[in-house]
């Protein structure tokens, strides 16, 4: 059994409209969640064949309580995807006016900053509260994981994205190695 806290005010969006997410999530990894709302403590339980079930209930619950959309949280349940969630107080301590800053300089003026990440990484990337929540293959989740580091650190948007359009062009050289 795996225990995992989210916010409170996320926990409508994890059982989503009528219970559809939750419903969804337990249907497809063959879990059972227990959600205490009031204490945002959500138990995944295994009740399937699959060994990895709870660990990736455990992996799309936390996705979905940092704010990504259930929709692409729901990715986790293959094989190919992962979790990755940087705690942006390990880069740029525990100031609140760093902390903001910097977060700031993550999502970009109107989302452009953020949704730039996500369109060469094609990994989904979400800000909130003191941490980024990255969700992708392997190999785009380590793409957008250098470049949050990178903009965390404080080091302009321009080297940022020519890296991005580096990492951009191999792996899409990757993928499209793959096909042939």
């Amino acid at each position: 059994m795996e225990y995992v806290r989210i916010p409170r005010r996320r926990v409508a969006v994890l059982i989503g409209r009528g219970g559809k997410v939750k419903k969804e999530i337990e249907d497809r990894l063959k879990v059972k969640l227990g959600i205490d709302a009031k204490e945002g403590v959500v138990t995944i339980e295994n009740q399937g064949e699959d060994v990895l079930a709870e660990w990736k209930g455990r992996d799309i619950v936390k996705a979905i309580g940092r704010g990504l959309n259930p929709k692409k949280a729901m990715r986790l349940c293959s094989d190919e995807y992962v979790l990755d969630i940087i705690d942006l107080q390990d880069i740029v301590g525990r100031s609140e006016k760093a902390l903001k800053r910097q977060k700031a300089r993550i999502i970009g003026r109107e989302g452009r900053t953020r949704k730039y990440i996500e369109e060469m990484t094609r990994a989904w990337v979400a800000v909130s509260g003191k941490s980024v929540t990255i969700v992708g293959t392997h190999d785009e989740v380590a793409a957008a994981r250098e470049a949050v580091i990178m903009l965390a650190e404080g080091i302009p948007h321009g080297v940022v994205y020519k890296v991005l359009q580096n990492k951009a062009r191999k792996l899409k050289e990757k993928r499209l190695s793959l096909w042939k």
